[in-house]
Protein backbone atom coordinates (compact mmCIF):
# COMPACT_ATOMS: atom_id res chain seq x y z
CA UNK A 1 0.00 0.00 0.00
CA UNK A 2 1.45 3.13 -0.76
CA UNK A 3 2.07 6.36 1.99
CA UNK A 4 -0.92 8.13 0.17
CA UNK A 5 -3.43 5.83 0.62
CA UNK A 6 -2.18 4.49 4.26
CA UNK A 7 -2.62 8.07 5.22
CA UNK A 8 -6.28 8.48 3.30
CA UNK A 9 -7.55 5.00 5.31
CA UNK A 10 -5.92 6.51 8.84
CA UNK A 11 -7.88 9.90 8.24
CA UNK A 12 -11.25 7.63 7.69
CA UNK A 13 -10.94 6.02 10.61
CA UNK A 14 -9.99 8.84 12.68
CA UNK A 15 -13.10 10.43 11.15
CA UNK A 16 -15.60 7.62 11.52
CA UNK A 17 -14.79 6.42 14.97
CA UNK A 18 -16.97 7.47 17.39
CA UNK A 19 -16.20 10.06 20.75
CA UNK A 20 -15.74 8.74 24.02
CA UNK A 21 -19.32 8.89 25.94
CA UNK A 22 -19.62 10.42 29.62
CA UNK A 23 -22.36 9.25 31.56
CA UNK A 24 -23.53 11.25 34.81
CA UNK A 25 -25.08 10.04 37.63
CA UNK A 26 -27.99 11.84 38.88
CA UNK A 27 -28.02 9.93 42.34
CA UNK A 28 -25.95 12.09 45.09
CA UNK A 29 -26.27 10.03 48.26
CA UNK A 30 -25.04 11.30 51.17
CA UNK A 31 -23.61 8.31 53.00
CA UNK A 32 -21.18 5.62 52.52
CA UNK A 33 -21.30 2.02 52.95
CA UNK A 34 -18.36 -0.33 52.71
CA UNK A 35 -20.75 -3.73 52.22
CA UNK A 36 -23.33 -3.96 49.61
CA UNK A 37 -26.69 -4.52 51.40
CA UNK A 38 -27.68 -7.46 48.61
CA UNK A 39 -26.16 -10.63 49.19
CA UNK A 40 -22.10 -10.39 48.80
CA UNK A 41 -19.58 -12.86 48.69
CA UNK A 42 -17.90 -14.59 51.33
CA UNK A 43 -15.25 -12.52 53.14
CA UNK A 44 -12.49 -13.95 55.95
CA UNK A 45 -12.84 -12.97 59.28
CA UNK A 46 -12.26 -14.52 63.17
CA UNK A 47 -15.00 -14.44 65.69
CA UNK A 48 -15.23 -15.55 69.13
CA UNK A 49 -17.77 -15.69 72.09
CA UNK A 50 -18.99 -14.21 75.08
CA UNK A 51 -20.96 -15.89 78.27
CA UNK A 52 -25.04 -15.83 78.43
CA UNK A 53 -24.43 -13.92 81.80
CA UNK A 54 -22.66 -10.96 80.39
CA UNK A 55 -24.23 -8.04 81.21
CA UNK A 56 -23.69 -6.35 77.46
CA UNK A 57 -27.41 -8.33 76.18
CA UNK A 58 -28.89 -6.22 78.98
CA UNK A 59 -27.68 -2.54 78.47
CA UNK A 60 -28.04 -2.88 74.58
CA UNK A 61 -24.20 -1.97 73.33
CA UNK A 62 -23.43 0.49 71.07
CA UNK A 63 -26.40 1.06 68.61
CA UNK A 64 -28.64 1.79 71.60
CA UNK A 65 -31.41 -0.97 71.14
CA UNK A 66 -31.72 -1.28 74.97
CA UNK A 67 -32.34 -4.96 76.09
CA UNK A 68 -31.78 -7.05 72.91
CA UNK A 69 -33.91 -9.76 74.23
CA UNK A 70 -37.04 -7.55 75.05
CA UNK A 71 -36.05 -5.18 71.53
CA UNK A 72 -36.57 -9.17 69.80
CA UNK A 73 -33.13 -9.65 68.66
CA UNK A 74 -32.34 -11.92 71.04
CA UNK A 75 -29.40 -14.23 70.34
CA UNK A 76 -28.98 -13.73 67.05
CA UNK A 77 -26.55 -10.67 67.18
CA UNK A 78 -22.75 -9.41 66.96
CA UNK A 79 -20.61 -6.40 67.88
CA UNK A 80 -18.40 -5.92 65.40
CA UNK A 81 -14.48 -4.51 65.48
CA UNK A 82 -13.62 -1.12 64.65
CA UNK A 83 -12.95 -1.48 60.64
CA UNK A 84 -16.67 -3.17 60.52
CA UNK A 85 -18.43 -1.02 62.49
CA UNK A 86 -17.76 2.22 60.50
CA UNK A 87 -18.55 4.15 63.79
CA UNK A 88 -22.16 2.69 64.34
CA UNK A 89 -23.70 3.22 60.48
CA UNK A 90 -23.54 -0.52 61.04
CA UNK A 91 -26.09 -1.15 63.35
CA UNK A 92 -29.18 -3.04 62.21
CA UNK A 93 -26.96 -4.29 59.42
CA UNK A 94 -27.31 -8.21 59.03
CA UNK A 95 -24.58 -10.63 57.64
CA UNK A 96 -24.15 -14.67 57.68
CA UNK A 97 -21.28 -16.31 59.52
CA UNK A 98 -19.58 -19.89 58.87
CA UNK A 99 -16.99 -21.50 60.72
CA UNK A 100 -14.05 -22.39 58.36
CA UNK A 101 -11.04 -23.87 58.04
CA UNK A 102 -10.73 -26.32 61.46
CA UNK A 103 -12.77 -29.54 60.96
CA UNK A 104 -11.60 -30.29 64.80
CA UNK A 105 -14.38 -27.14 66.08
CA UNK A 106 -16.50 -26.11 62.87
CA UNK A 107 -19.20 -28.10 62.60
CA UNK A 108 -20.10 -28.92 58.89
CA UNK A 109 -23.04 -27.22 56.75
CA UNK A 110 -24.18 -24.43 59.46
CA UNK A 111 -24.40 -21.00 59.26
CA UNK A 112 -25.92 -17.92 61.35
CA UNK A 113 -27.56 -14.88 60.72
CA UNK A 114 -27.15 -12.43 63.23
CA UNK A 115 -27.87 -8.34 63.35
CA UNK A 116 -25.28 -5.90 64.28
CA UNK A 117 -25.94 -3.93 67.89
CA UNK A 118 -22.45 -3.71 69.34
CA UNK A 119 -19.14 -2.62 68.91
CA UNK A 120 -16.25 -4.35 69.56
CA UNK A 121 -13.57 -1.75 71.20
CA UNK A 122 -9.92 -1.94 69.96
CA UNK A 123 -7.72 -3.01 72.94
CA UNK A 124 -4.33 -1.01 72.35
CA UNK A 125 -2.21 -2.96 75.39
CA UNK A 126 -2.24 -6.08 72.96
CA UNK A 127 -1.10 -5.99 69.39
CA UNK A 128 -3.65 -7.35 66.50
CA UNK A 129 -2.27 -10.73 66.56
CA UNK A 130 -1.50 -11.05 70.43
CA UNK A 131 -4.82 -10.65 71.88
CA UNK A 132 -6.15 -7.42 70.12
CA UNK A 133 -8.62 -9.37 68.11
CA UNK A 134 -10.83 -6.04 67.37
CA UNK A 135 -7.76 -4.02 66.92
CA UNK A 136 -7.26 -2.72 63.51
CA UNK A 137 -7.52 -4.37 60.44
CA UNK A 138 -8.72 -7.00 62.14
CA UNK A 139 -12.38 -7.84 60.97
CA UNK A 140 -13.66 -9.46 64.08
CA UNK A 141 -17.06 -10.62 65.38
CA UNK A 142 -18.34 -10.94 68.83
CA UNK A 143 -20.90 -13.14 69.70
CA UNK A 144 -23.09 -14.62 72.08
CA UNK A 145 -22.30 -18.25 73.04
CA UNK A 146 -25.60 -19.13 71.69
CA UNK A 147 -24.82 -18.02 68.10
CA UNK A 148 -21.40 -19.22 68.31
CA UNK A 149 -22.12 -22.68 69.25
CA UNK A 150 -24.70 -23.13 66.24
CA UNK A 151 -21.54 -22.91 64.03
CA UNK A 152 -18.63 -24.11 66.09
CA UNK A 153 -17.77 -25.93 69.38
CA UNK A 154 -17.24 -23.47 72.10
CA UNK A 155 -13.41 -24.84 72.51
CA UNK A 156 -12.40 -22.91 69.06
CA UNK A 157 -12.25 -19.91 70.93
CA UNK A 158 -10.93 -17.50 68.34
CA UNK A 159 -12.37 -19.03 65.38
CA UNK A 160 -11.71 -18.54 61.20
CA UNK A 161 -15.09 -17.42 60.17
CA UNK A 162 -16.92 -16.52 56.67
CA UNK A 163 -19.17 -13.52 56.77
CA UNK A 164 -21.45 -11.63 54.11
CA UNK A 165 -23.68 -8.98 54.29
CA UNK A 166 -27.31 -10.33 53.54
CA UNK A 167 -30.52 -8.76 53.40
CA UNK A 168 -32.53 -8.54 56.88
CA UNK A 169 -35.82 -10.29 57.36
CA UNK A 170 -37.88 -9.14 60.45
CA UNK A 171 -41.33 -9.72 62.19
CA UNK A 172 -43.68 -6.32 61.57
CA UNK A 173 -42.71 -2.48 60.97
CA UNK A 174 -40.42 -0.31 62.12
CA UNK A 175 -39.87 0.57 65.54
CA UNK A 176 -39.75 4.18 66.58
CA UNK A 177 -38.94 4.75 69.96
CA UNK A 178 -39.37 8.51 71.21
CA UNK A 179 -37.52 9.72 73.95
CA UNK A 180 -36.36 12.91 75.07
CA UNK A 181 -37.75 16.07 76.84
CA UNK A 182 -39.33 19.14 76.07
CA UNK A 183 -37.98 20.36 72.40
CA UNK A 184 -35.38 17.87 72.72
CA UNK A 185 -36.63 15.01 70.44
CA UNK A 186 -34.81 11.47 70.45
CA UNK A 187 -36.25 8.48 68.23
CA UNK A 188 -34.67 5.21 68.38
CA UNK A 189 -35.37 3.13 65.51
CA UNK A 190 -35.23 -0.55 65.09
CA UNK A 191 -36.62 -3.60 63.44
CA UNK A 192 -35.57 -2.84 60.11
CA UNK A 193 -35.42 -5.02 57.55
CA UNK A 194 -34.00 -5.14 54.08
CA UNK A 195 -30.64 -3.15 54.29
CA UNK A 196 -30.74 -3.07 58.09
CA UNK A 197 -28.86 -0.20 58.47
CA UNK A 198 -31.05 3.71 58.70
CA UNK A 199 -28.53 6.61 56.92
CA UNK A 200 -31.38 9.30 56.83
CA UNK A 201 -34.71 9.92 58.73
CA UNK A 202 -36.67 12.40 58.75
CA UNK A 203 -39.92 13.64 60.99
CA UNK A 204 -43.04 15.53 60.46
CA UNK A 205 -45.36 17.12 62.37
CA UNK A 206 -49.33 17.47 61.26
CA UNK A 207 -47.82 21.74 61.59
CA UNK A 208 -44.72 21.40 60.31
CA UNK A 209 -42.73 20.30 56.75
CA UNK A 210 -40.47 17.20 57.03
CA UNK A 211 -37.57 18.07 59.01
CA UNK A 212 -34.29 16.29 59.20
CA UNK A 213 -32.76 14.56 62.21
CA UNK A 214 -28.75 14.13 63.41
CA UNK A 215 -27.65 10.69 64.10
CA UNK A 216 -26.84 10.85 67.70
CA UNK A 217 -25.06 7.39 68.59
CA UNK A 218 -25.76 4.02 67.07
CA UNK A 219 -29.33 3.74 65.54
CA UNK A 220 -30.55 6.95 67.91
CA UNK A 221 -31.49 9.86 65.96
CA UNK A 222 -32.45 13.59 67.51
CA UNK A 223 -33.83 16.85 66.92
CA UNK A 224 -34.49 20.27 68.27
CA UNK A 225 -38.40 20.73 67.68
CA UNK A 226 -41.97 21.46 69.10
CA UNK A 227 -43.61 18.49 67.93
CA UNK A 228 -46.01 18.06 71.49
CA UNK A 229 -49.82 17.50 70.28
CA UNK A 230 -48.94 16.65 66.99
CA UNK A 231 -49.25 13.45 65.08
CA UNK A 232 -45.70 12.35 63.75
CA UNK A 233 -44.48 10.71 60.52
CA UNK A 234 -41.04 9.23 59.77
CA UNK A 235 -38.71 8.76 56.92
CA UNK A 236 -36.80 6.30 57.01
CA UNK A 237 -33.65 6.23 54.11
CA UNK A 238 -31.07 3.06 54.25
CA UNK A 239 -27.92 2.33 53.10
CA UNK A 240 -29.34 1.00 49.66
CA UNK A 241 -30.74 4.27 48.93
CA UNK A 242 -34.25 2.96 49.88
CA UNK A 243 -36.90 5.05 51.83
CA UNK A 244 -39.94 3.99 53.30
CA UNK A 245 -42.48 6.66 54.73
CA UNK A 246 -45.02 5.87 57.11
CA UNK A 247 -47.82 8.42 57.80
CA UNK A 248 -48.94 9.51 61.30
CA UNK A 249 -47.08 6.47 63.21
CA UNK A 250 -47.43 8.43 66.66
CA UNK A 251 -51.02 9.46 67.83
CA UNK A 252 -51.37 13.55 69.08
CA UNK A 253 -51.34 12.97 72.69
CA UNK A 254 -47.87 10.56 72.17
CA UNK A 255 -45.57 10.48 75.02
CA UNK A 256 -41.68 9.93 75.74
CA UNK A 257 -41.09 6.45 76.36
CA UNK A 258 -43.42 5.05 73.93
CA UNK A 259 -42.47 2.62 70.93
CA UNK A 260 -44.59 2.75 67.74
CA UNK A 261 -44.87 0.81 64.41
CA UNK A 262 -44.72 1.66 61.47
CA UNK A 263 -44.29 0.53 57.82
CA UNK A 264 -41.55 -1.75 56.61
CA UNK A 265 -38.78 -2.34 53.84
CA UNK A 266 -39.16 -5.30 52.06
CA UNK A 267 -36.65 -7.94 52.69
Amino acid sequence: MSPQLLTLVIQLLLLFTPAPTTVTSHYNYNYTSTSPPSQSEWRPARATFYAASDPRDKVGGACGYGDLEKAGYGQATAGLSEILFERGQICGACFELRCVEDIRWCIPGTSIIVTVTNFCAPNYGFNPDGGGHCNPPNKHFVLPIEAFEKIAIWKAGNMPVQYRRIKCRKEGGIRFTIDGSDIFISALISNVAGAGDVVAVKIKGSRTGWLPMGRNWGQNWHINANLKNQPLSFEVTTSDGLTVTSYNVAPKNWNFGQTFEGKQFES
